[in-house]
């Protein structure tokens, strides 16, 4: 839509808060904006808030921003972004309003799967920089209450890693039990060795590999290059928790667990499932393997000892040694919320703060009634818990990708950071979100850098189309590098980037902006429920957002592309046909006179608090 338009329909509140924001010129007189309203004194309660470096419950309305470091700013010209990098942007996550930073591996690694194959657990890797480099950027994060996340990853380790080094030596070397190694078993047909049962490699083919100087096979869950750590061994439990002690020493914030659900698999080593179709016809998947279920190497029951383990360690260093919670972040794809919720742990017994609920983030469609369901599910199934909510990540395509039509992207994205924002919880996104980054893969399976996508092409065509540098400014290579970035920058970065939308009130960029200081600063969405609206409806998804003492407000989002009316004052939480007064709103969301009837553009969003 064109800015004139815009501008003819935003109501005009919002240009002072982005001047404020982004210390840009407010419009002429009679210019208009989106509407944000906070009550007076609000804005110093919050910063007074934040002003508390060590809050004890900071992560329960907290927005946690994920930095794949490879593509977010480099500063020595290698095409690689560095930690100094992220040191130089805190300012820029200050402004967003972020609590948290997730940074993806930097360890020390061979970088066969970028990071996540790591050969040192006590170190940075020098393409990232130094733990020099490390401390400073903790340092200066902290000055500006933003905390450094880090990734904990507990499944697997890289091939190159001393441990795996000593264990594949020899049979008898004393960390041969630190990995998982099996016989294997004779194939009757051709009286071959072949690897013990069916299991599969998440990157395709067998998940066994064999080692002819033991003769036996390892387990590798992911890459060859990522043997899997046996967690039957206790001396892997004690050697875990030393790394997070090392790290919690350094002043992180907590940790992000890595397929966390991946950490055991059934000793019986008894075949997985194939499935089928409705014809019952064998699901191939990308890389030509028949698709298993599995049931024997996903979600078994020694991860919640494991984790219970962690938790415990980390809560003592916190009342011991320095004030204030380190967070636990779990990377828990589950199937449905049962599952979800013996993530938290049982009562005495806890494990993550925030398992992430994957049940809402990739619901891929939009789908009114499906949303309300899993928000539903996270709002009453999950007992006292906070859900982290989320809608993208390093491992999946963007969201133009899984939820854009290619005509209203940047509203639909309106759209999910509306409902990530405004429902109970913690918000996590990725970097790049808050401009409406785009998918792009590659072209060709020779600029392919990705290994899933080299064994997988072309069905899948790997993760680098959600890795691409991130999007600064205009110039060659969008403010990434001075030299050739690792992947190239995407066209565009020409239109898409965080300089142009610095100086425009009504982007995508401002929206966020907005969303987040309304998160931090209205009582109800600080600490308040979430209730449906209109729960027939199909089109449009409404809630209200309720705390004792606090004003009620009301949340709608529209998921079509055509124009609808909600009435909320009728059936649910018994709000009745009062007046509302505008918090924010999308183009084509006027003010409405009550909540009998609140207008919404196609893909619009109006939130307004109940009077």
């Amino acid at each position: 839509m064109d800015s004139k338009i815009r501008k003819g329909i935003w109501n005009c509140t919002i240009a002072l808060l982005m001047a404020l924001v982004f210390a840009t010129a407010a419009p002429t007189a009679g210019g208009q904006t989106p509407t944000v309203k906070t009550k007076p004194g609000n804005k110093g309660q919050a910063e007074q808030k934040r002003n508390q470096a060590e809050v004890k419950d900071w992560w329960k309305n907290a927005v946690i921003y994920e930095i794949y470091p490879r593509s977010f700013q480099d500063t020595n010209g290698d095409g690689l972004g560095d930690l100094n990098g992220i040191t130089e942007r805190l300012d820029y996550l200050k402004e967003l309003g972020v609590d948290a930073i997730w940074l993806t591996p930097v360890y020390p690694s061979p970088q066969v799967d970028f990071g996540y194959d790591i050969s040192d657990y006590k170190n940075i890797d020098p393409q990232y920089g130094t733990l020099a480099d490390f401390d400073r950027l903790v340092a200066e994060a902290g000055k500006r209450h933003i905390r450094v996340l880090m990734d904990m990853v507990m499944n697997h380790t890289s091939d190159q890693h001393e441990w795996f080094l000593e264990s594949r030596s020899s049979r008898d070397n004393p960390y041969r039990d630190w990995y998982v190694w099996h016989d294997g078993k004779v194939d009757r047909a051709t009286g071959k060795t072949v690897p013990p049962n069916n299991w599969q490699s998440l990157f395709g083919h067998s998940a066994w590999e064999w080692d002819a100087k033991t003769r036996q096979y390892y387990y590798h869950k992911f890459y060859i290059q990522q043997p899997d750590v046996n967690w039957h061994n206790p001396q892997v439990h004690a050697a875990f928790e030393d790394v997070a002690h090392f790290w919690l020493k350094r002043g992180v914030g907590g940790f992000r667990f890595d397929a966390i659900t991946t950490l055991y698999e059934d000793p019986s080593l008894a075949d997985e499932g194939v499935v089928r179709d409705k014809d019952g016809k064998v699901i191939i998947n990308a890389y030509g393997d028949p698709q298993l279920d599995g049931s024997k190497t996903d979600n078994q029951p020694g991860l919640h000892p494991v984790m219970q383990e962690m938790r415990a360690a980390t809560d003592k260093f916190n009342l011991e040694t320095f004030p204030g919670t380190r967070v636990l972040i779990g990377e828990t794809y589950l199937p449905n919320i049962e599952e979800l919720t013996k993530m938290y742990g049982p009562p005495g017994k806890p494990e993550f703060h925030l398992p992430m609920d994957t049940q809402v983030a990739f619901i891929n469609k939009l789908d009114v009634a499906t949303f309300r369901s899993k928000l539903i599910d996270a709002e009453t199934h999950l007992s006292a818990h906070i859900p982290l909510l989320l809608f993208d990540n390093h491992d999946n395509p963007r969201l133009d990708m899984r939820y854009g039509d290619g005509v209203h992207d940047e509203d639909i994205q309106r759209v999910l950071a509306t409902i990530l924002f405004a429902s109970r919880g913690a918000a996590l996104f990725y970097y790049g979100d808050e401009i409406g980054m785009k998918t792009t893969p590659p072209e060709r399976k020779q600029d392919v850098k990705d290994p899933i996508g080299i064994t997988g092409w072309p069905r899948e065509k790997g993760r680098d189309g959600e890795r691409t540098p991130m999007q600064w400014d205009a110039s060659a290579q969008a403010g990434f590098t001075t030299g050739t970035p690792w992947l190239p920058v995407p066209p565009s970065a020409q239109t898409i980037n965080v300089a142009a939308q610095k100086k425009d009130p009504y982007s995508l960029l401002a929206w966020y902006q907005s969303l987040i200081r309304l998160k931090k600063t209205v009582p109800a969405f600080e600490r308040g429920a979430n209730i449906m609206l209109d729960v027939e409806n199909t089109n449009v998804l409404s809630w209200l957002r309720q705390a004792p003492g606090a004003a009620q407000v009301v949340v709608c989002v529209n998921f079509t592309a055509e124009p609808q009316t909600v009435n909320l004052a009728t059936g649910g939480a018994g709000i009745g046909p009062r007046h509302v007064k505008t918090l924010l709103k999308t183009p084509g969301a006027a003010d409405p006179q009550s909540l009998r009837a609140i207008k919404l553009g196609p893909f619009g969003v109006y939130m307004g608090e109940v009077q």
